[in-house]
Formats: C-alpha cells, sequence, structure tokens
C-alpha cells in the first residue's frame, strides 16, 4: 500500500537563470505519469518589430502568493496533480534566455498538458509582472506581461 504524495510546490522569482533541469526535478514525484514544462523565452521581435532585450519587473510577495493561488486552483479542476512548480526571472534577460518556466507532474499526460496550459495562462493574467521591451530603434515601452499576452491574443 503507497502512502499519498505530500505537495512540494515550488515557486520562484529570480535574478538568476532558470533551470529546466532543477524545474523537472522538482515537478518529479513517483505517481507521476507525465510530467509537462512549459518555458517562455525571449523572442527577437515583438509584432515585427526587433527586440534587443528585455528587462522583467515584479511585485514579487503578491506574484509568489498568485503562484500559490494558481496551484490551488489548478488542483481543484485537476485532483491528481501532484506537483507545481512556477519560476519567474527579473532583470534584464537576452534574447534567447528564458523568463519563465511553469511544470505540472500528473498520473496522466492530458491532464498535465492542461493543468499547465492552466498555469501559464492564469500566470500571464494575473502575476504583477511587468516587461520593458528593448527595440533596436532605440524606444522602449513597459507593459504589464498580462496585457501583453492579450494585445497578442487579439
Amino acid at each position: 500500500m503507497s502512502l499519498p504524495t505530500v505537495s512540494q510546490d515550488h515557486f520562484k522569482i529570480s535574478f538568476a537563470p532558470l533551470s529546466l533541469e532543477e524545474v523537472y526535478k522538482l515537478a518529479d514525484d513517483p505517481a507521476n505519469g507525465a510530467i509537462i514544462v512549459m518555458s517562455g523565452t525571449v523572442r527577437n521581435q515583438t509584432d515585427g518589430k526587433p527586440v534587443l532585450y528585455l528587462e522583467y519587473q515584479a511585485y514579487e510577495p503578491m506574484a509568489i502568493e498568485v503562484f500559490r493561488t494558481i496551484a490551488t486552483n489548478l488542483r481543484q479542476q485537476w485532483k491528481d496533480a501532484n506537483q507545481v512548480v512556477i519560476h519567474h526571472r527579473i532583470g534584464k534577460l537576452k534574447i534567447g534566455e528564458i523568463s519563465v518556466l511553469v511544470a505540472v507532474g500528473c498520473p496522466h499526460r492530458g491532464e498535465a498538458f492542461e493543468a499547465c496550459r492552466y498555469a501559464i495562462d492564469t500566470l500571464k493574467h494575473n502575476v504583477p509582472i511587468w516587461k520593458k521591451e528593448f527595440w533596436s530603434d532605440g524606444s522602449s515601452n513597459w507593459v504589464s506581461i498580462g496585457a501583453c499576452e492579450q494585445m497578442h491574443n487579439q
């Protein structure tokens, strides 16, 4: 008879580069049949405008609380979710660097995919994190990552 697993969710906001290996290990659990990891990276353009780099800022205490709420709400819909890991980077990020990692471990792949998508979509709309895009023409602009996501989905 196996003992029920105890959630070891992990949330972090960091100036240091994010680690796929670390996030995967944190999401691992003997009850998992699937671990889905979503990696968000800095791309080289926004709406065809060349981007040089991004700068992220966060209201960290509130952001971590929102990460916890995402995990709690996620488990209301996907009750078998074992582990939820959300790490977000702040500071200056170059093209190709990882800005966010979300991992969800579940017994089955379908629920793991759905739960991970829920986590990143909810993060993009609710977490107090802002990014400033620095463009090749010398201009820049601060936007909420939620506002940015909404602009690109219209």
